[in-house]
């Protein structure tokens, strides 16, 4: 066993740094060093079936993991995306594949069905890792492929419940394979217990596991929270197993329930470790298991397969993609994505295998077709990257005017951390806010928790108008660049007169400009802190609280009146250093005015009647 894992660690080491300094991802990284350890290449490691069954449990920690990331409120926020384009993905990409292989190919119909369901999946592993990596997740084409492979994650839960109906043994070999405790129950009895033990698990999830967890984080023994963690996953799926269940759905259904713990974050750390280490060495068994013996023999009939799986998904998702309104500049981002096979396809041609839906060639075969898809996929998006670095412009498109919600009250132009202070602020005295934001990652971010953001340029008159610009009362207009803030305001002064103003200035020299603009409300982005921090200061280096405070009030005033001084001699560099030294002597001389008052007024303060000290 340490020579086995000697080699599996070795291998690991030695190519996923490669592949990922290639831009092919960890997951190729796994099955190229897979391919280099098997036996048709060094043959350093033999047949890799029980050693796969083992490294299947990560997919069960996977799906924990899954589970802890649905929240009901995000759940909601893409549950058009996650059920309907989802949804239609994987009966769509099911049908036409079965169509293919039943009449093209002259499968059974249980294994035409059965290559179906697990071709329609996708690799979430690199699809996820890959979009991450180029910037590519928080588009409107990396949100969408996000929200498919959620359903197809969720989607293999009820896969795997339905191999079992497809086989071509006999019930009782099928029930016996599963080595069930129930196995000889009747159906009423299975459903029963199914349904008694899922109850359990979520009541469990729910009530029981947190105070354990409470109770252990007070020992302040980290390995022992590891421990409960692998333990909590490992009951489940034995649970589940022992009752003739799919142990990714009890250990799913936990992770749902944990979702909403306070200690899910501590769960997601203790747990990824160990679910990215199995996966890994899943993946790897998988590339020791690639049969390029079958490949050399085959070599065309699997290349045209290949070609053909990413065809058919392709079609069926550039269509959804139309159809569901994706980017249009984005829908084949969102079809290259997804055309692949996934890893879970794997886990269910295992099943295949053992239940006989798939002979053992054809498992290999689509094990293939499967690997070498994922292969590509990587190598695609790289080609799709460089082709959009030779087009002008590859930034989404706008939201349509209909689409975006008018407000009654206050329009946003842009939603970043200044805007969002005012946004929240605004929001939280009752009045109605419609917020537009030319930054995609914003706002897919802003999205997801909840917020109605649209996506526009607030100095296109036609989106301006659709937020509400004709019966808003106050425009606020919160981006970082000053220049596209001095267009916006021309833009609202010229068409939309009633109209007030606030504006962000980014720096003084913006400032300056908004003097002369007469923009009669704006702030610098970083005056108020620095004076906050300044006043602070003071107080830390043992001045009076009043005394700090009343010199942020002098400095504050002193710098307004400077700033509309300053901003008429702007651009005429000798008049404008002159000036700026003066009043710099003069705030000096101001303060120094206030502290001479001050002390003038303790002295008469210790020297006559609290009247008189109160007059002078």
């Amino acid at each position: 066993m340490l020579t086995l894992a000697l080699i599996y660690l070795g291998a690991a080491l030695i190519a996923v740094p490669i592949a990922k300094r290639l831009g092919l991802g960890s997951v190729l990284g796994y099955l190229i060093a897979g391919i280099l350890i098997g036996p048709f290449v060094l043959s350093l490691v033999g047949d890799q079936t029980e050693v796969m069954h083992f490294a299947e449990f990560g997919v069960v920690m996977m799906l924990f993991l899954i589970g802890l990331e649905l929240q009901p409120s995000r759940l909601w926020t893409l549950r058009h995306s996650i059920v309907g384009l989802g949804g239609l993905q994987v009966l769509l990409s099911t049908g036409a594949i079965f169509a293919i292989t039943y009449y093209g190919l002259g499968l059974a119909w249980q294994s035409a069905l059965a290559i179906g369901l697990m071709l329609a999946l996708s690799s979430t592993a690199i699809v996820i890792q890959s979009l991450e990596e180029k910037g590519w997740l928080k588009l409107d084409a990396g949100q969408n492929s996000f929200s498919v492979l959620l359903f197809q994650d969720i989607a293999v839960i009820p896969i795997l419940a339905l191999m079992p109906l497809l086989s071509f043994l006999p019930a009782s070999a099928v029930d016996g394979s599963s080595h069930s405790l129930v196995s000889d129950w009747s159906a009423m009895g299975k459903v029963g217990i199914s349904i008694a033990v899922i109850v359990t698990i979520i009541l469990a999830g729910k009530y029981i596991s947190t105070p354990i967890f409470r109770y252990i984080s007070q020992t302040h023994m980290r390995e022992i929270f590891t421990v409960f963690a692998l333990f909590l996953v490992i009951a489940i799926a034995l649970l589940m197993q022992t009752v003739g269940l799919s142990p990714a759905l009890g250990t799913f259904l936990a992770g749902v329930v944990l979702a909403e713990s306070e200690f899910r974050h501590e769960l997601e750390a203790d747990i990824e470790p160990f679910k990215g280490l199995l996966l890994g060495l899943f993946f790897v068994t998988v590339g020791a298991s690639i049969d390029f013996g079958l490949l050399a023999e085959n070599s065309l009939l699997i290349l045209l397969l290949v070609v053909g799986l990413v065809a058919i998904k392709g079609l069926v998702l550039y269509g959804l993609a139309h159809l569901f309104s994706i980017n249009s500049r984005q829908r084949l981002l969102f079809t290259l994505a997804l055309a692949q096979g996934g890893e879970f396809a794997f886990v269910l041609l295992s099943l295949s295998r053992e239940l006989s839906i798939l002979s053992s060639e054809e498992a290999n075969i689509v094990t293939l077709v499967v690997a070498l898809s994922m292969v590509i996929t990587p190598l695609l998006l790289m080609i799709y990257d460089r082709a959009q670095k030779f087009q002008k412009s590859s930034a989404p498109a706008f939201d349509k005017p209909e689409e975006i919600e008018a407000s009654r009250h206050v329009i946003i132009a842009g939603y970043g951390r200044f805007g969002q202070v005012i946004g929240r602020l605004l929001k939280a005295q009752g009045y109605e806010v419609s917020v537009l934001d030319h930054s995609p990652s914003q706002i897919d971010l802003l999205r997801r928790f909840g917020n109605k953001v649209f996506y526009g340029d607030a100095a296109r008159k036609e989106l301006l108008e659709a937020a509400g610009a004709n019966t808003a009362d106050l425009l606020v207009i919160a981006i970082d660049d000053p220049h596209k803030t001095i267009e916006i305001i021309d833009i609202a002064r010229k068409h939309y007169p009633n109209l007030k103003l606030a504006v962000r200035a980014r720096d003084r020299r913006h400032a300056y400009e908004l003097i002369r603009m007469k923009v009669g409300t704006f702030n610098r982005e970083t005056f108020d802190s620095a004076l906050v921090l300044a006043v602070e200061s003071l107080k830390l280096l043992g001045n009076d609280d009043i005394d700090a405070e009343r010199a942020g009030r002098l400095f504050r005033e002193h710098d307004v009146e400077s700033m509309n001084l300053l901003a008429e001699l702007w651009g005429d560099d000798h008049s404008y250093g002159v000036a700026i030294k003066q009043r710099m002597d003069d705030l000096t001389q101001v303060l120094a005015q206030d502290t001479e008052a001050k002390d003038k007024f303790n002295t008469c303060d210790s020297t006559v009647n609290p009247n008189q000290a109160k007059e002078e």
